[in-house]
């Protein structure tokens, strides 16, 4: 059955009748006359509004913009939404509208036709802010009525995460109220998931995975057990049972490494393993050899063990204490997943079966790192430190904390309150003058506290009704689901650093600057109109701008007023006095500050200061082109940081962006922009051989953030490419470009013979590789853990794994890996206890399905991940069976994967048709509609024209 064709306006209308129709959103009732502004007139309820952003045609306006609509939907039955309204939402993507001069004036004639304007929302008329207005010609959206917008909307939006959120209306100018958001994308429509004719992506779905999920179900050796693989490992007939009866020895210098090991065996274990009395006839026994050569090379291993499982004990020893730590990682993998499972369910076992084996370890880099970005949402310090627990679980040691950014400052810094108080706040706030302006779809989450009433009461009614799951984009993000606010106080960072010291967790702190710096040189505007009425000369002292600056300026990001003044003493004030209070917190936590990442990315140019009169006026810098002024400023910054640091690292723009910077002192560049075919692919490399410590932060496979695929439900961007677990697991550090097979949009993409190859002598400057989890569509747990896992696993195994397999012999690889992510390493976490903390669980990706069905209505089926469970159903999701080989199911079906935990996979369509007018359905049929999965409750006939019924007795959404 095939959908016919027709115009976007009338599928678009039916897409938004059909949905609010059919989804519960809990909303309160009609408020009558809330907000009246006449005799005779109402205002909608907000919460009965409905405002649903689709893509309409990517293919008018080539790469340069595309055509999308938003409709809103009054659902209040008895007010009309006249013209005394403001729509305020935060958006990616750039309404053509709002650019300046011709480029705008077609898309701003466009929305005038429709009797609407659409602006920047906030007085600093800077980000991603808008606000949609009528006109006073704007003919009213009646009681139950509806209104399709038509948009021109900059580049393309081919997933849900590219849409506006964090809908808010205010009628005449008073206080903003919450409006239920949707965002929708159809996958089965070309114009809605073709970003440009050059993209040559198919769009993900059942029968482009059944064709990739080539693995089979294989035995696994114990070495293929562990995460990331051992470097040796000699199994022995028989197991241990370990039980509680075991006591712990060790030397004093490592108690928090057998405390650890103790908290780690009682979570899943029932027993005491107390601290050996030499009395125990059972024991685990920790300890250190300076010398250890696990490797046979004749020198020690730093971070190296061994483990030997034995018929009596258990011994670990450790090249440090880390190596201890990682040997004790390594032991709770032996545990069998069935002893997680029911000490989950709490009932901890009495005794766990460990096989009889020696392993010898040690990691290939000595920098195993996760940037985790807290600026751009924050995340609360349990969160974090389960983070930092999963990181030591993979032996990963280093986390890049991406403390400051332009949407947030993060930490408290004694003395400077306004970097909190304002800066790590976000709300409805046009003036900004409690806090930023809203920013990427979220103020201060559910909770009151950013100046928008009436928001959702909990996760379950942001969701439109349905409680999400995060697998996947849900709408709770688009309705304000999101932790835009927050910070740490100077106590919970010093926590977090002794945390992640108890796991060998080294944290090092970003503070980015000049660009992404909005949240601080606003803040420090706010100090300095606090004082500068009483104190004129303090207020000046930690000032970032320069007022009288004229200069104009775009960041990627679209702010105009996030830079600050490299000419002002009084900047460098600010770095010193803030860089002082970090190094303070790490001195109370008995932690050493090894390296202070600068920043130094996307700033935006080319001609940042030279309107300045500071910059002219100062004898140190006048004359100076903003290359050179660059050039000086990266070199005092670098200067600063290592006044409290060992080292240093930054983005490689800092090397790139000036016009001739001298060698940094202790500086390491994270190269990441290799996308390919942008001109940047062999800057790592170069760096390296030029002698340059270097980190491997590549974006083609080391961005978490990035989309795993092209399946308009999987949040995250694709601006580099799509990531996913393959991509982290068959990364080549040393050979890159063997990676490079297609570009960005899916087409065929050959290496440059001619680019420099990495040498011996670079690859000793390589310190290592960094995953990265920028923060822009993190905004649960949830979805940073969705983000994480399985593809952090993969960063494990090429940070740690000595030998990488080659391109050719990688898909034997592969292969086992897959099979040991679904048999060992996915049920594990499932059931995974954070170590000193109450939390069970990762809410890892759970891979879809791929599937297919014969002529013969014979439904095959298969998994990315050979033991996982694959669920089917052929009555429309009534009823779910074990998909054990092929089955008879007729024309359609269902199909999903389940987690050991219990939880599933999106729901994945095989052969599906589209709603069509006039077609016959009986009870149990699922319809696509519009990229929204429906299940028939009745049998009926649809009517006739383009339009479903939107009657909710007939229909129930599914997915």
């Amino acid at each position: 059955m095939k959908s016919p064709v027709r115009p976007p306006s009338s599928r678009l209308l039916a897409a938004a009748a059909l949905t609010g129709a059919l989804i519960v959103t809990g909303a309160p009732a009609n408020a009558g006359d809330d907000g009246d502004h006449g005799d005779d007139t109402c205002d909608p309820n907000p919460q009965d509004l409905r405002v649903t952003y689709q893509p309409v045609d990517h293919s008018v306006g080539g790469s340069a913009y595309h055509l999308a609509s938003l409709t809103i939907d009054n659902h209040d039955t008895t007010c009309a939404l006249d013209d005394n309204w403001e729509l305020f939402f935060t958006f990616v993507r750039q309404p053509v509208a709002v650019l300046p001069g011709d480029d705008g004036e077609d898309a701003r004639q466009q929305l005038d036709e429709q009797d609407l304007a659409i602006t920047r929302a906030d007085a600093a008329e800077s980000g991603d802010y808008y606000v949609l207005r009528p006109t006073d010609e704007f003919e009213q959206v009646d009681p139950e009525g509806s209104r399709e917008i038509t948009l021109q909307v900059q580049f393309w939006a081919t997933h849900k995460t590219d849409a506006p959120a964090g809908y808010h209306i205010s009628y005449d100018d008073g206080p903003a109220q919450w409006v239920p958001g949707k965002a929708l994308i159809d996958p089965t429509d070309p114009k809605q998931t073709t970003a440009f004719e050059g993209d040559a992506r198919p769009v993900e779905s059942a029968a482009t995975r059944f064709e990739e999920n080539t693995a089979e179900l294989v035995d696994l050796d114990l070495a293929d057990r562990i995460q990331p693989r051992p470097l040796d490992v000699t199994e022995r007939s028989g197991a241990l049972k370990l039980d509680g009866r075991f006591a712990i020895e060790y030397p004093d210098e490592l108690s928090g490494e057998a405390d650890y090991l103790r908290s780690a065996l009682r979570d899943v274990l029932d027993g005491e393993f107390a601290p050996n009395d030499g009395r125990a006839k059972r024991t685990i026994s920790l300890s250190i050899d300076p010398e250890l050569d696990v490797d046979g090379s004749g020198t020690p291993d730093a971070e190296g063990y061994t483990l030997d499982v034995g018929k009596r004990g258990i011994d670990i020893v450790g090249a440090d204490a880390a190596g201890v730590l990682y040997g004790i990682q390594t032991l709770r993998q032996l545990i069998p997943v069935d002893v997680y499972e029911s000490a989950a369910d709490g009932d901890r076992a009495t005794r766990a079966r460990v096989p009889r084996a020696s392993i010898a370890d040690a990691p290939k880099f000595e920098h195993r790192g996760l940037h985790l970005d807290v600026g751009r949402h924050f995340e609360t310090p349990e969160t974090v430190k389960k983070f930092l627990d999963l990181m030591s679980f993979t032996k990963l040691n280093k986390l890049h904390f991406g403390l400051t950014n332009d949407e947030g400052w993060r930490v408290e810094i004694p003395g400077l309150p306004e970097l909190t108080e304002f800066g790590a706040q976000r709300g409805h706030d046009l003036d900004e003058d409690e806090m930023l302006h809203m920013g990427m779809g979220s103020g201060s989450d559910l909770e009151p506290g950013d100046h928008i009433e009436n928001k959702a009461a909990d996760e379950t009614e942001a969701n439109l009704g349905r409680p999400p799951a995060y697998q996947g984009m849900e709408q709770a993000t688009v309705n304000l689901v999101g932790k835009g606010s927050g910070y740490y106080t100077t106590e919970e960072f010093i926590d977090l650093l002794e945390y992640a010291a108890e796991r060998h967790i080294d944290v090092y702190p970003e503070l980015n600057f000049p660009g992404h710096a909005r949240s601080s040189v606003q803040a420090m505007e706010r100090r300095y109109e606090r004082l500068k009425d009483e104190d004129p000369e303090e207020a000046e002292r930690y000032r970032l701008l320069d007022p009288d600056d004229e200069a104009e300026y775009r960041s990627v990001q679209l702010y105009n007023d996030n830079l600050i003044n490299v000419c002002r003493q009084s900047t460098y004030d600010f770095l010193e006095k803030v860089v002082d209070e970090v190094a303070a917190m790490y001195d109370a936590a008995d932690v050493p500050l090894t390296r202070i990442h600068l920043g130094g990315d996307e700033p935006p140019g080319p001609d940042r200061w030279q309107e300045s009169p500071i910059c002219q006026e100062n004898p140190e810098t006048s004359g100076k082109s903003d290359a050179e002024l660059w050039d000086m400023f990266v070199q005092k910054w670098n200067d600063i940081a290592l006044e409290v640091a060992d080292t240093t690292a930054g983005w490689e723009d800092v090397l790139l962006t000036g016009q001739d910077v001298d060698e940094l002192d202790d500086f390491a560049p994270m190269a990441w922009q290799n996308v390919w075919g942008w001109g940047l692919e062999e800057l790592a490399y170069q760096l390296a051989n030029d002698g340059q410590d270097v980190i491997l932060a590549h974006a083609t496979n080391l961005y978490l953030d990035l989309a795993y695929n092209k399946d308009p439900d999987e949040p995250g961007y694709y601006w580099a490419t799509y990531v996913d677990e393959e991509s982290t697991f068959t990364y080549q550090p040393f050979d890159v470009y063997a990676n490079a097979t297609e570009d960005r949009f899916g087409n065929p993409f050959e290496p440059d013979p001619d680019w420099e190859e990495l040498t011996e002598e670079g690859k000793e400057n390589i310190l290592g590789l960094e995953a990265q989890m920028w923060g822009e569509n993190g905004k649960t747990p949830e979805i940073r853990e969705y983000q994480a896992f399985p593809r952090l696993l993969g960063v494990a195994e090429r940070a740690w794994v000595r030998d990488t397999p080659t391109p050719e012999e990688m898909p034997e690889h592969w292969d086992v890996w897959v099979n040991t992510l679904g048999q060992v390493t996915l049920p594990l976490l499932s059931h995974y206890p954070v170590v000193g903390l109450p939390d069970v669980g990762v809410n890892y990706r759970i891979p879809l399905p791929g599937a297919e069905i014969d002529d013969d209505g014979v439904l095959t089926a298969n998994v990315r991940n050979p033991g996982l469970t694959i669920e089917y159903s052929s009555t429309g999701g009534v009823h779910w069976s074990t998909y054990h080989g092929p089955t008879a199911v007729g024309d359609s079906a269902l199909v999903r994967t389940v987690a050991p935990d219990g939880r599933t996979s999106r729901i994945a369509p095989v052969d599906v048709a589209n709603w069509e007018a006039g077609a016959a359905y009986h009870a149990w049929s699922v319809v696509n509609y519009e990229g929204e999965l429906f299940r028939a409750k009745v049998p009926h006939i649809a009517q006739a024209d383009a339009t479903p019924d939107v009657s909710p007795e007939l229909w129930v959404l599914l997915q």
